[in-house]
């Protein structure tokens, strides 16, 4: 396997001054999942648990319903491919993917969701299966950031953790956001490991598309030291998920569903 950093000779200004010194780098590898011999995506990462990252993609966006599905998986890593066969590939996929989502306002409707396949692979997730405190979530976020080794020394990478409320479970890193979460989940998905009751903390901003990523891998609670965007948020009222950004310097944002941090009201004050 690739390493997932190298080093290179720069020019570096600072205090006045331009000196020649060595920095260090992550790596972008292109990986290209085939299903059944047809090339299917390609994904730009970071060279390391690929074969999972391939597992997480393909059922997360429903190309596959599930990892027993795969019949045979094999990484060829010097070409860069990841090779699917499976007799269940979903058949609509394609489809579902490019078909933007159109509905009133009214009802059960997913007005939050742009394209079919979201609609129906995220579904909402009904009931309290975990609890965190403030403490929790101020502990989780500064775990998780003094396990970026490699953000530490390249400042190139997302992290991601699934947790419970006394630790990091699991966590993987990635150039891109969607992949560090497709890594967990495949990981999960090959070795049993339930999402049911867990948190995701994130070192970056969490979109819609990451939110949704949230709600298919099933985890209610997600914890960012960064932003959510406005539909990232509509969609979490609508799937039942609790958003806690800007976890950074004893402060917090609880945007969506706090009914899951349990001392809440120990700290609540009224409004001005």
């Amino acid at each position: 396997m690739k390493n997932v950093d190298t080093q290179r000779e720069i020019l570096r200004f600072r205090n006045g001054k331009l000196e020649r010194t060595v920095d260090t780098v992550v790596t972008e590898f292109p990986v290209t999942l085939k299903v059944n011999g047809q090339e299917w995506v390609t994904m730009v990462c970071t060279p390391e648990y690929i074969e999972d990252m391939a597992v997480g993609y393909l059922v997360s966006e429903r190309i596959v319903q599930r990892y027993e599905d795969i019949r045979e998986i094999w990484t060829d890593e010097k070409e860069g491919y990841v090779n699917i066969r499976t007799d269940k590939v979903n058949p609509y996929y394609q489809q579902l993917q490019n078909k933007r989502y159109i509905t009133s306002c009214c009802g059960m409707s997913r007005q939050a969701f742009v394209f079919v396949n979201d609609a129906l692979a995220a579904k909402k997730l009904d009931g309290i299966h975990v609890r965190i405190t403030i403490e929790d979530c101020f502990r989780l976020m500064e775990e998780l950031q003094k396990n970026a080794a490699v953000f530490k020394k390249t400042g190139g990478v997302h992290n991601a953790a699934l947790c419970d409320s006394g630790g990091i479970n699991i966590s993987r890193m990635d150039i891109g956001r969607h992949n560090a979460l497709d890594k967990i989940y495949g990981y999960c998905l090959k070795n049993g490991v339930s999402t049911k009751g867990k948190i995701l903390a994130f070192s970056g901003r969490f979109s819609s598309e990451i939110l949704l990523k949230v709600a298919k891998i099933g985890c209610e609670i997600i914890l960012s030291k960064s932003a959510p965007t406005a539909f990232a948020l509509k969609s979490a009222e609508e799937l039942g998920i609790t958003t806690v950004g800007f976890i950074r310097d004893g402060s917090m944002n609880i945007y969506t569903h706090p009914e899951r941090i349990a001392n809440i009201t120990a700290y609540a004050c009224s409004s001005s």
